[in-house]
Protein backbone atom coordinates (compact mmCIF):
# COMPACT_ATOMS: atom_id res chain seq x y z
CA UNK A 1 0.00 0.00 0.00
CA UNK A 2 2.95 2.31 -0.11
CA UNK A 3 2.30 3.54 -3.97
CA UNK A 4 -1.29 4.06 -2.90
CA UNK A 5 -0.61 6.10 0.31
CA UNK A 6 1.62 8.27 -2.27
CA UNK A 7 -0.40 8.74 -4.93
CA UNK A 8 -3.01 9.70 -1.65
CA UNK A 9 -1.03 12.67 -0.94
CA UNK A 10 -2.15 15.02 -3.08
CA UNK A 11 -1.97 19.34 -2.64
CA UNK A 12 -5.50 19.18 -1.13
CA UNK A 13 -5.60 18.06 2.38
CA UNK A 14 -9.18 16.85 2.22
CA UNK A 15 -8.58 14.82 -0.68
CA UNK A 16 -5.82 13.35 0.77
CA UNK A 17 -7.21 12.76 3.93
CA UNK A 18 -10.11 10.90 1.87
CA UNK A 19 -7.99 8.92 0.13
CA UNK A 20 -5.84 7.95 2.63
CA UNK A 21 -8.86 7.03 4.35
CA UNK A 22 -10.42 4.89 0.87
CA UNK A 23 -7.24 3.00 0.15
CA UNK A 24 -6.92 2.16 4.00
CA UNK A 25 -10.50 0.58 4.06
CA UNK A 26 -9.24 -1.72 0.49
CA UNK A 27 -6.13 -2.83 2.35
CA UNK A 28 -8.06 -4.89 4.95
CA UNK A 29 -8.18 -8.84 3.99
CA UNK A 30 -11.64 -9.92 2.62
CA UNK A 31 -13.42 -6.20 3.19
CA UNK A 32 -16.16 -5.10 0.68
CA UNK A 33 -16.24 -1.87 -0.28
CA UNK A 34 -18.70 0.39 2.19
CA UNK A 35 -20.04 3.66 1.20
CA UNK A 36 -16.23 5.72 2.21
CA UNK A 37 -15.68 4.82 -1.12
CA UNK A 38 -18.77 6.78 -2.70
CA UNK A 39 -17.64 9.92 -0.56
CA UNK A 40 -13.99 9.90 -1.29
CA UNK A 41 -15.05 9.65 -5.39
CA UNK A 42 -16.92 12.80 -4.77
CA UNK A 43 -13.77 14.64 -4.29
CA UNK A 44 -12.53 14.43 -8.16
CA UNK A 45 -13.76 16.39 -10.07
CA UNK A 46 -13.37 15.12 -13.21
CA UNK A 47 -12.62 18.35 -15.77
CA UNK A 48 -12.73 16.84 -19.31
CA UNK A 49 -14.63 13.80 -20.92
CA UNK A 50 -12.24 11.51 -21.07
CA UNK A 51 -11.65 11.99 -17.33
CA UNK A 52 -15.54 11.96 -16.81
CA UNK A 53 -16.50 8.28 -19.12
CA UNK A 54 -13.24 7.16 -16.68
CA UNK A 55 -14.44 8.30 -13.55
CA UNK A 56 -18.37 7.24 -14.53
CA UNK A 57 -16.80 3.40 -15.28
CA UNK A 58 -15.16 3.48 -11.86
CA UNK A 59 -18.12 4.77 -10.32
CA UNK A 60 -19.92 1.99 -11.97
CA UNK A 61 -18.03 -0.48 -10.35
CA UNK A 62 -17.89 0.28 -6.97
CA UNK A 63 -22.38 0.81 -6.78
CA UNK A 64 -22.32 -2.78 -8.31
CA UNK A 65 -20.13 -4.36 -5.82
CA UNK A 66 -22.15 -2.22 -3.07
CA UNK A 67 -25.66 -3.55 -4.49
CA UNK A 68 -24.06 -7.54 -4.72
CA UNK A 69 -24.14 -9.28 -1.54
CA UNK A 70 -20.85 -11.18 -2.33
CA UNK A 71 -17.46 -9.96 -2.18
CA UNK A 72 -15.43 -7.78 -5.39
CA UNK A 73 -13.01 -10.20 -6.62
CA UNK A 74 -9.49 -9.24 -6.44
CA UNK A 75 -9.20 -8.35 -10.28
CA UNK A 76 -12.06 -6.02 -10.27
CA UNK A 77 -10.94 -4.43 -7.07
CA UNK A 78 -7.55 -3.74 -9.06
CA UNK A 79 -9.50 -2.26 -11.95
CA UNK A 80 -11.49 0.12 -9.79
CA UNK A 81 -8.26 1.18 -7.98
CA UNK A 82 -6.38 1.79 -11.59
CA UNK A 83 -9.61 3.83 -12.71
CA UNK A 84 -9.32 6.24 -9.52
CA UNK A 85 -5.84 6.57 -10.00
CA UNK A 86 -5.93 7.28 -13.96
CA UNK A 87 -8.26 9.35 -13.19
CA UNK A 88 -6.40 11.42 -10.38
CA UNK A 89 -3.63 11.99 -13.34
CA UNK A 90 -5.77 12.97 -15.66
CA UNK A 91 -7.71 15.76 -14.09
CA UNK A 92 -4.58 18.22 -13.75
CA UNK A 93 -3.94 17.48 -17.29
CA UNK A 94 -7.47 18.34 -18.39
CA UNK A 95 -6.95 21.51 -16.21
CA UNK A 96 -3.82 22.57 -17.57
CA UNK A 97 -4.81 22.25 -21.11
CA UNK A 98 -8.06 24.48 -20.30
CA UNK A 99 -6.04 27.20 -18.98
CA UNK A 100 -3.57 26.99 -22.49
CA UNK A 101 -6.79 26.89 -24.88
CA UNK A 102 -7.98 30.13 -22.78
CA UNK A 103 -4.67 31.51 -23.23
CA UNK A 104 -4.94 30.98 -26.96
CA UNK A 105 -8.57 32.22 -26.85
CA UNK A 106 -7.56 35.61 -24.61
CA UNK A 107 -4.44 36.29 -27.22
CA UNK A 108 -6.57 35.88 -30.67
CA UNK A 109 -8.80 38.51 -28.88
CA UNK A 110 -5.94 41.14 -27.96
CA UNK A 111 -4.64 40.65 -31.34
CA UNK A 112 -8.71 41.28 -33.16
CA UNK A 113 -8.56 45.04 -32.00
CA UNK A 114 -11.83 44.42 -30.21
CA UNK A 115 -14.60 46.86 -28.82
CA UNK A 116 -14.00 47.52 -24.93
CA UNK A 117 -16.30 50.01 -23.05
CA UNK A 118 -17.43 51.69 -26.34
CA UNK A 119 -14.25 52.05 -27.81
CA UNK A 120 -11.90 50.49 -30.43
CA UNK A 121 -8.77 48.94 -28.81
CA UNK A 122 -5.68 48.61 -30.42
CA UNK A 123 -4.01 45.45 -31.52
CA UNK A 124 -1.73 43.93 -29.09
CA UNK A 125 0.82 41.13 -28.69
CA UNK A 126 0.18 37.81 -27.12
CA UNK A 127 0.28 37.31 -23.77
CA UNK A 128 3.35 35.32 -22.76
CA UNK A 129 2.53 32.43 -19.96
CA UNK A 130 4.66 32.12 -16.90
CA UNK A 131 4.18 28.94 -14.60
CA UNK A 132 5.23 31.22 -11.50
CA UNK A 133 1.87 33.44 -12.10
CA UNK A 134 -0.15 30.16 -12.43
CA UNK A 135 0.97 28.61 -9.59
CA UNK A 136 0.11 31.59 -7.42
CA UNK A 137 -3.48 31.57 -5.59
CA UNK A 138 -4.08 34.60 -4.20
CA UNK A 139 -7.52 36.11 -1.69
CA UNK A 140 -5.67 39.67 -1.21
CA UNK A 141 -3.01 42.31 -2.22
CA UNK A 142 -0.65 41.97 0.79
CA UNK A 143 -0.76 37.53 0.09
CA UNK A 144 -0.49 38.39 -3.30
CA UNK A 145 3.05 40.48 -3.01
CA UNK A 146 3.75 37.85 -0.51
CA UNK A 147 3.58 34.95 -3.40
CA UNK A 148 4.57 36.39 -6.27
CA UNK A 149 8.25 37.08 -4.18
CA UNK A 150 7.89 33.60 -2.83
CA UNK A 151 7.26 32.25 -6.77
CA UNK A 152 10.43 34.10 -7.56
CA UNK A 153 8.60 36.87 -9.72
CA UNK A 154 8.88 40.59 -9.76
CA UNK A 155 6.08 42.90 -10.88
CA UNK A 156 6.51 45.91 -11.93
CA UNK A 157 2.55 45.90 -12.73
CA UNK A 158 0.37 43.17 -11.77
CA UNK A 159 -3.81 42.72 -11.80
CA UNK A 160 -5.95 39.48 -10.63
CA UNK A 161 -9.06 38.56 -12.21
CA UNK A 162 -11.20 35.85 -10.56
CA UNK A 163 -14.42 34.24 -12.13
CA UNK A 164 -16.37 31.66 -10.45
CA UNK A 165 -19.27 29.38 -11.99
CA UNK A 166 -18.23 27.43 -14.89
CA UNK A 167 -15.59 25.23 -16.69
CA UNK A 168 -16.42 25.63 -20.48
CA UNK A 169 -13.74 27.82 -21.26
CA UNK A 170 -15.50 29.89 -23.93
CA UNK A 171 -18.45 30.44 -21.44
CA UNK A 172 -15.37 32.17 -18.98
CA UNK A 173 -14.00 34.03 -22.12
CA UNK A 174 -17.49 35.45 -22.68
CA UNK A 175 -17.60 36.49 -19.11
CA UNK A 176 -13.91 38.04 -19.65
CA UNK A 177 -14.86 40.49 -22.52
CA UNK A 178 -18.13 41.02 -20.90
CA UNK A 179 -16.88 42.39 -17.06
CA UNK A 180 -12.63 42.41 -18.15
CA UNK A 181 -12.04 43.96 -21.28
CA UNK A 182 -9.94 46.18 -19.83
CA UNK A 183 -7.11 44.68 -18.04
CA UNK A 184 -7.03 42.20 -20.74
CA UNK A 185 -6.49 44.85 -23.20
CA UNK A 186 -4.29 46.91 -20.91
CA UNK A 187 -0.31 47.23 -23.04
CA UNK A 188 1.32 47.60 -19.88
CA UNK A 189 0.70 43.49 -19.77
CA UNK A 190 2.55 41.03 -21.17
CA UNK A 191 1.93 38.43 -18.87
CA UNK A 192 -0.11 35.54 -17.76
CA UNK A 193 -0.53 33.15 -15.60
CA UNK A 194 -4.05 30.95 -15.54
CA UNK A 195 -5.07 28.77 -12.55
CA UNK A 196 -8.21 26.91 -12.54
CA UNK A 197 -9.34 24.93 -9.43
CA UNK A 198 -12.90 23.27 -9.88
CA UNK A 199 -15.40 26.19 -11.64
CA UNK A 200 -13.41 29.07 -9.72
CA UNK A 201 -10.51 30.75 -12.74
CA UNK A 202 -7.61 32.94 -11.86
CA UNK A 203 -6.06 35.07 -13.98
CA UNK A 204 -3.39 37.18 -13.39
CA UNK A 205 -1.78 39.69 -15.41
CA UNK A 206 1.29 41.27 -15.20
CA UNK A 207 4.09 43.49 -16.44
CA UNK A 208 7.48 42.30 -15.28
CA UNK A 209 10.89 43.93 -14.56
CA UNK A 210 13.33 44.15 -16.77
CA UNK A 211 15.39 41.13 -16.63
CA UNK A 212 19.04 41.66 -15.23
CA UNK A 213 20.40 39.70 -17.69
CA UNK A 214 18.78 41.23 -20.05
CA UNK A 215 22.14 42.20 -21.91
CA UNK A 216 21.88 45.20 -24.75
CA UNK A 217 20.02 44.71 -28.22
CA UNK A 218 22.64 42.62 -29.62
CA UNK A 219 22.90 40.41 -27.05
CA UNK A 220 19.24 40.14 -26.64
CA UNK A 221 18.89 39.69 -30.50
CA UNK A 222 21.03 37.17 -30.81
CA UNK A 223 19.40 35.22 -28.05
CA UNK A 224 16.37 35.28 -29.46
CA UNK A 225 17.92 34.21 -32.79
CA UNK A 226 18.81 30.80 -30.16
CA UNK A 227 15.41 30.28 -29.02
CA UNK A 228 14.02 30.45 -32.54
CA UNK A 229 16.50 28.17 -33.60
CA UNK A 230 15.61 25.83 -30.72
CA UNK A 231 11.83 26.33 -31.50
CA UNK A 232 12.57 25.15 -35.31
CA UNK A 233 14.13 22.48 -34.67
CA UNK A 234 10.85 20.89 -33.55
CA UNK A 235 7.27 20.11 -35.21
CA UNK A 236 4.55 22.36 -33.67
CA UNK A 237 1.27 23.64 -34.13
CA UNK A 238 0.89 26.98 -34.39
CA UNK A 239 -3.08 27.44 -33.96
CA UNK A 240 -4.21 25.16 -36.20
CA UNK A 241 -1.36 25.04 -38.55
CA UNK A 242 0.81 22.02 -38.27
CA UNK A 243 4.58 22.92 -39.19
CA UNK A 244 7.35 20.40 -39.18
CA UNK A 245 11.29 20.67 -38.34
CA UNK A 246 12.45 23.80 -40.03
CA UNK A 247 16.41 24.85 -40.95
CA UNK A 248 18.07 27.10 -38.45
CA UNK A 249 18.14 30.77 -39.18
CA UNK A 250 21.23 33.08 -39.56
CA UNK A 251 21.97 36.36 -38.26
CA UNK A 252 21.55 39.62 -40.27
CA UNK A 253 23.30 42.65 -39.21
CA UNK A 254 20.94 44.59 -41.69
CA UNK A 255 17.62 43.08 -40.28
CA UNK A 256 18.77 43.52 -36.56
CA UNK A 257 19.49 47.49 -37.59
CA UNK A 258 15.77 47.68 -39.26
CA UNK A 259 14.12 45.89 -35.95
CA UNK A 260 15.97 48.20 -33.76
CA UNK A 261 15.20 51.01 -35.42
CA UNK A 262 11.02 50.62 -35.51
CA UNK A 263 11.66 48.89 -31.49
CA UNK A 264 13.38 52.75 -30.44
CA UNK A 265 10.59 54.57 -33.02
CA UNK A 266 7.89 52.77 -30.81
CA UNK A 267 9.50 53.31 -27.89
CA UNK A 268 9.81 56.67 -28.33
CA UNK A 269 6.29 57.85 -29.40
CA UNK A 270 4.68 55.13 -27.42
CA UNK A 271 2.71 52.95 -30.20
CA UNK A 272 2.69 49.68 -31.12
CA UNK A 273 2.38 48.48 -34.48
CA UNK A 274 3.63 46.91 -37.47
CA UNK A 275 3.10 50.33 -39.70
CA UNK A 276 5.34 53.43 -38.32
CA UNK A 277 4.08 56.73 -37.93
CA UNK A 278 5.60 57.34 -41.47
CA UNK A 279 3.65 54.63 -42.75
CA UNK A 280 6.01 52.49 -43.61
CA UNK A 281 5.85 48.28 -43.23
CA UNK A 282 8.35 46.05 -42.12
CA UNK A 283 9.43 45.59 -46.05
CA UNK A 284 9.98 48.93 -46.63
CA UNK A 285 12.14 49.17 -43.25
CA UNK A 286 13.87 46.59 -44.20
CA UNK A 287 14.57 47.91 -47.14
CA UNK A 288 15.78 51.22 -45.61
CA UNK A 289 18.39 49.10 -43.49
CA UNK A 290 19.69 47.78 -47.22
CA UNK A 291 18.04 44.49 -47.20
CA UNK A 292 17.38 43.73 -50.68
CA UNK A 293 14.29 40.72 -50.00
CA UNK A 294 12.30 37.97 -51.61
CA UNK A 295 10.17 37.38 -48.65
CA UNK A 296 10.16 39.57 -45.26
CA UNK A 297 8.12 39.05 -42.47
CA UNK A 298 8.04 40.29 -39.00
CA UNK A 299 6.79 39.81 -35.22
CA UNK A 300 6.66 42.63 -32.41
CA UNK A 301 6.18 42.41 -29.01
CA UNK A 302 6.00 44.96 -26.13
CA UNK A 303 6.48 44.33 -21.93
CA UNK A 304 8.59 41.03 -21.56
CA UNK A 305 11.29 41.27 -19.53
CA UNK A 306 13.69 39.12 -21.26
CA UNK A 307 14.16 37.63 -24.63
CA UNK A 308 13.36 34.02 -23.91
CA UNK A 309 9.74 35.69 -22.67
CA UNK A 310 8.89 37.72 -26.04
CA UNK A 311 10.17 34.28 -28.11
CA UNK A 312 7.17 32.49 -25.60
CA UNK A 313 4.90 35.15 -25.85
CA UNK A 314 5.27 34.56 -29.84
CA UNK A 315 5.27 30.88 -29.44
CA UNK A 316 1.54 31.05 -27.84
CA UNK A 317 0.45 33.53 -30.78
CA UNK A 318 -1.23 31.62 -33.44
CA UNK A 319 -0.21 34.76 -35.97
CA UNK A 320 3.31 35.24 -34.89
CA UNK A 321 4.06 31.37 -34.41
CA UNK A 322 3.89 30.79 -38.50
CA UNK A 323 6.30 33.29 -39.06
CA UNK A 324 9.51 31.49 -36.34
CA UNK A 325 7.93 27.44 -38.23
CA UNK A 326 7.96 29.39 -41.60
CA UNK A 327 10.61 27.43 -43.30
CA UNK A 328 10.87 29.66 -46.58
CA UNK A 329 13.21 32.36 -43.82
CA UNK A 330 16.13 31.71 -43.93
CA UNK A 331 17.79 34.99 -42.16
CA UNK A 332 16.43 37.39 -39.29
CA UNK A 333 17.43 40.16 -36.88
CA UNK A 334 16.13 41.07 -33.81
CA UNK A 335 15.87 43.88 -30.90
CA UNK A 336 14.85 45.84 -28.41
CA UNK A 337 14.54 49.34 -26.83
CA UNK A 338 13.11 50.67 -23.52
CA UNK A 339 11.40 54.10 -22.62
CA UNK A 340 10.49 54.33 -18.79
CA UNK A 341 7.61 56.74 -20.17
CA UNK A 342 5.65 54.92 -22.55
CA UNK A 343 2.86 52.11 -21.78
CA UNK A 344 5.36 48.79 -22.33
CA UNK A 345 8.50 50.03 -20.93
CA UNK A 346 9.98 47.48 -23.37
CA UNK A 347 9.46 47.04 -26.94
CA UNK A 348 11.28 44.25 -28.93
CA UNK A 349 10.98 43.77 -33.02
CA UNK A 350 12.02 40.71 -34.48
CA UNK A 351 12.48 40.80 -38.49
CA UNK A 352 12.60 37.59 -40.72
CA UNK A 353 13.86 37.90 -44.25
CA UNK A 354 14.81 35.58 -47.23
CA UNK A 355 17.34 37.97 -49.56
CA UNK A 356 17.15 38.05 -53.50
Amino acid sequence: MRLAARLAACPRRRRAQAGARFFAQLSRPGQAFVPVALSTLGLFRASSRHTRNVMTEAMAAIRKSLSEPRRLPGLSLLRVIVLLLVALLFVPAAQASEARTLLKLINLYRQASPLCDGRQAPSLGALAADGRLARVLVASEVQLQRELKRAGYQAARVQVISLAGSTNVNAVMSALKQRYCGPLLDPHYSEIGVLRRGKTWQLILAQPLLSPSLGDWQQAGRAILQQVNQARAIPRNCGGQAFAAAAPLTWNARLARSALAHSRDMAARNYFSHTDKGGSDAGVRAQHAGYRWRRIGENLAAGQGSAKQAVVGWLASPTHCPNIMNPHFTEMGAAYAVNPESDALIYWTQVFGTPR
